[in-house]
């Protein structure tokens, strides 16, 4: 079912500040620049707002586990199914009895069926990626908005025998229309408290600092399988960062749990 949607603080001023610069111009047209000036900004706030991968002035936005998992971090891999790295990575996540969230990608999962319910055979849970991945995302209307991401729900949920619950828009970036379309099909947005930047970095060493520094209970953490960067092994970073990251989790104590068992 749906959940219903409510606008968040900013849209709603947004909102207002429309509808009293529509009565202003018509009351009092010659202060016509004044009214521009004040649409401009708040439009600037919308756009910094959606270039904010962790903001939440658009809506509800999972940066952090519950304050009731005072030993857990999130793991979170993104952009896959990948044939070649996500086996491997699924090998190392099983030897440390680690769970993680997979956020895939609709047409790589049409592609690669059987590693998607390879993933949810061993425990981890599957989340939406979008369908097609694209970049322009953050530019979408609504109705292309849904059109995507209702597709990768369909195509994830028939695969893997799980309904995704939780939605990552491509690199962070979307537009006020998200939340609406996301409360539609009963998606929550999820970003992330730490990123490597392990599609572009090749160094295993910088991608395991960026992970750790400062590493809390509540992080989640992001990791891709897909797109992954290569190191000068010719392996992918998160192939050659997993290990170190999962020993350091135990040796603080902490262990790792999907956004679905962390957000019942």
């Amino acid at each position: 079912m749906p959940r219903r949607w409510q606008a968040s603080p900013t849209l709603q001023a947004t909102f207002a500040l429309h509808g009293a610069a529509a009565v202003g111009l018509l009351s009092a047209p010659q202060h016509w620049p004044a009214w521009l000036a004040a649409l401009a900004a708040n439009h600037a706030v919308l756009t910094a707002a959606g270039l904010l991968p962790r903001s939440t002035l658009l809506g509800p936005n999972l940066v952090r586990l519950p304050a009731a998992h005072p030993d857990a971090v999130a793991l979170t891999i993104d952009d896959g199914p990948d044939p070649e790295v996500t086996p491997q990575v699924l090998d190392l996540l099983d030897a440390c009895g680690a769970r993680a969230s997979f956020f895939c990608i609709g047409h790589r999962a049409r592609a690669h069926p059987a590693l998607c319910r390879e993933i949810v055979a061993r425990g981890h849970r599957i989340e939406n990626h979008g369908d097609a991945h694209a970049k322009t995302l953050a530019f979408f209307g609504p109705g292309r908005l849904r059109a995507d991401i209702a597709a990768a729900q369909a195509s994830l949920a028939d695969i893997s025998g799980q309904v995704p619950r939780f939605f990552r828009a491509t690199a962070g970036l979307r537009n006020p229309f998200l939340e609406p379309v996301l409360a539609g099909l009963d998606l929550q947005l999820a970003s992330w408290t730490r990123r490597p930047y392990d599609t572009r970095c090749a160094d295993p060493a910088t991608v395991l600092a960026r992970l750790t520094k400062n590493l809390a209970a509540g992080d989640i953490l992001l990791m891709h399988d897909g797109h992954a960067a290569r190191s000068a092994s010719g392996r992918a970073v998160i192939l050659e960062t997993l290990p170190a990251l999962l020993e350091l989790f135990q040796q603080r104590g902490l262990h790792t749990l999907t956004l679905h068992a962390a957000c019942p």
